[in-house]
Formats: structure tokens, sequence, C-alpha cells
């Protein structure tokens, strides 16, 4: 299979699995969609399961680099927090079907998941405590610090992207951006 063909099934898969879930997509109904050969097919995955893994570590390093570059994008902490919670928002709108489907499926025991995420997890803490040596940010853990960051921007998206509440607007974007700042940023007194 060429890179073109794996991109294919990839790209079907995407379609299939936001549609379907990867337990109700079946390997004939993605190889047929893909309109790739069976050899073709096993020439780079061993299974459905290899694909939907294949695919959330796509989405992941797509989310996460642009995280980063939304993160360095920035001058001041602040900036850089209330900024992360918009392109967040931002992100998921743009690529509605990939932030779904992260949002829904997760591979399990993925060594390609675990190293990408080492990589992104080790730069964002990198940059948390050169800002809280700075007195910029509170020294929090890295949990504790991504959950009052990002949880309720994430939880919002979840909301909106399962069909329970209506696409994060405007002034929402804003008001998770100042409550992020305040949850997470030091301020006189602190």
């Amino acid at each position: 299979m060429s890179a073109d063909g794996r991109e294919r099934v990839l790209r079907t898969a995407l379609e299939l699995f936001g549609r379907d879930g990867v337990t109700g997509t079946t390997l004939s109904a993605l190889r047929a969609a893909s309109g790739v050969s069976v050899g073709s097919f096993y020439h780079h995955f061993s299974g459905k399961e290899q694909v939907a893994e294949a695919l959330f570590v796509e989405c992941v390093a797509m989310y996460q680099d642009a995280f980063l570059a939304e993160l360095k994008a920035h001058d001041s902490a602040r900036a850089a927090v209330e900024g992360v919670v918009a392109f967040h928002v931002r992100w998921c709108r743009e690529h509605r079907d990939r932030a779904r489907f992260m949002f829904t499926e997760r591979p399990a025991g993925s060594e390609a998941l675990a190293e990408r995420n080492r990589m992104f997890f080790r730069e964002v803490r990198s940059w948390w405590r050169v800002q809280a040596r700075h007195g910029a940010l509170r020294d929090a853990d890295g949990v504790t610090a991504f959950v009052l960051w990002l949880g309720p921007a994430q939880e919002l998206c979840r909301l909106w992207l399962n069909g329970q509440s209506a696409e994060p607007g405007d002034e929402q974007v804003r008001e998770l951006s100042e409550a992020a700042w305040r949850s997470v940023g030091r301020h006189d007194g602190d």
C-alpha cells in the first residue's frame, strides 16, 4: 500500500469510526470504503485496532503540535494561558471529527501515544516551571495544572461534540479563558 493508500485508510477510518465507533466498524467495511485490497491493507496495519491507534496518535500529534505553537506564540503567562484555552475550543471547532474521535476512543497500551505524550508534557512542564519560578503561575503538579487550565474547556467541547450542548460561543471562550487564568495564575496576595 502506498502512503496514499495508508492515508485513505486513515481518512476513511476517521469517517467510519466517527459514525459507528471503532467497535461498530467492521474491518471489511473499512477496507472496502477506503478502496484498498486486503493485501495492501495488511501491508501497513495488522487490524482495525492498529488503524484506530494510528489515527488517534495522528490526531493527538496534530493537536499537541498546534498547542505548543500557541503556547510559544505569547509573551506573557496570562496571554498564553488564555490563548491556549481559546486555541483548544478553536481546534475542536476546526477539527470536529478528529476532536470527537479523541474524546470517544482511546487506544489501550499504545507505546507510540505514550512516547508522544512524554515529549509533549515534558515541554509543557518545562514552560510551566519557568513561569512558576518567575511568579507568574502557581506551582502545581502537572495533572492539577492541566485540569484547572483546560478541564472546563475540554468538558464544554465534549458536551458540544456529543450533541449535549450548543457549539461554544465566543463569550463562553472568554469566560473560560479568564477563569483558567484566575485558577492557575499568581495574583497579588497569593
